[in-house]
């Protein structure tokens, strides 16, 4: 009789692990309070492969810093620790402010010079995609560095989601600034989509999207199908774009002529103010 009450209790706990796990993250935060981001918000472009301060270097991948929520964060770190570290010096930015890190995906030219900025901060979160290859990263077994594996959405500070991981083939999260006046959403490559992730960031803080910037990886687009995004991109009202990195000159002369006043220009050194 004991024995058969144990097998009982074991089902009904695996039961209740499995409903757990496979109930629909993003349902959840929906279901609970969407926090905002009352502060003013700032995003620097510390890595880009595009200059635009003279001051700054331009490399193949993608970084920059957001302030004003309650944590700094650091999104994604280029690829050259050198180039990075700097465009940090060139721009005057103070690492020991970050509170935190995000990073996109397991590709180089977004985690390439993480290694320097460990080790130019005392202490830090960092939220990776849970297929995230941590051995990449000899810092990452720094004690002084919490790794966080991210694979469902989240709110990781006030008004400030991940998406968790997208996409199939290559798994990637991208980050959203929650304002009152629309969501802002940073991307390093755009793997999954840029429609997919639009789409997605909207479902979690159920709001307008007032403005994304990254790399969209549709530099082998075809001007049928970036008009075909593009006409999406405006269905689902994204009233400013900022095409960065991998996005493709051709694509980004496209969005920059569809979207005319709301079209944002990016590169290193490139200041935005919310």
């Amino acid at each position: 009789m004991k024995n058969n009450l144990v097998i009982i209790f074991s089902i009904l706990f695996l039961t209740l692990i499995a409903a757990t796990c496979n109930s629909d993250p993003s349902k959840n935060l929906k279901n609970g309070e969407v926090s905002m981001i009352d502060s003013d918000v700032k995003i620097t472009i510390l890595y880009d492969n595009y200059v635009f301060e003279e001051n700054t270097k331009a490399d193949w991948g993608f970084s920059c810093l957001i302030e004003g929520p309650e944590k700094t964060i650091l999104f994604d770190a280029g690829t050259d620790g050198d180039i990075l570290m700097g465009n940090i010096r060139a721009l005057n930015v103070d690492l020991s402010e970050v509170d935190c890190i995000v990073i996109s995906h397991d590709h180089r030219d977004h985690s390439g010079g993480l290694d320097d900025v460990l080790r130019a901060v005392d202490e830090t979160d960092i939220f990776l995609p849970s297929t995230f290859n941590v051995n990449h990263i000899p810092s990452l077994q720094n004690r002084s560095v919490h790794v966080k594996l991210v694979n469902d959405p989240e709110e990781i500070c006030a008004g400030v989601y991940l998406t968790g991981e997208l996409g199939s083939q290559i798994k990637e999260q991208s980050l959203i600034l929650n304002k009152k006046d629309g969501a802002v959403i940073v991307t390093g490559c755009s793997h999954p989509g840029i429609v997919h992730i639009i789409k997605t960031s909207k479902s979690i803080v159920e709001n307008n999207i007032q403005l994304v910037v990254g790399g969209f990886h549709l530099l082998r687009h075809s001007d049928e199908e970036m008009n075909a995004i593009i006409k999406e991109l405006k269905e689902l009202n994204v009233q400013n774009i900022g095409p960065t990195h991998c996005t493709g000159e051709r694509q980004i002369e496209l969005f920059k002529e569809e979207f005319s006043d709301g079209f944002v220009q990016l590169g290193t050194g490139r200041v935005l103010e919310f």
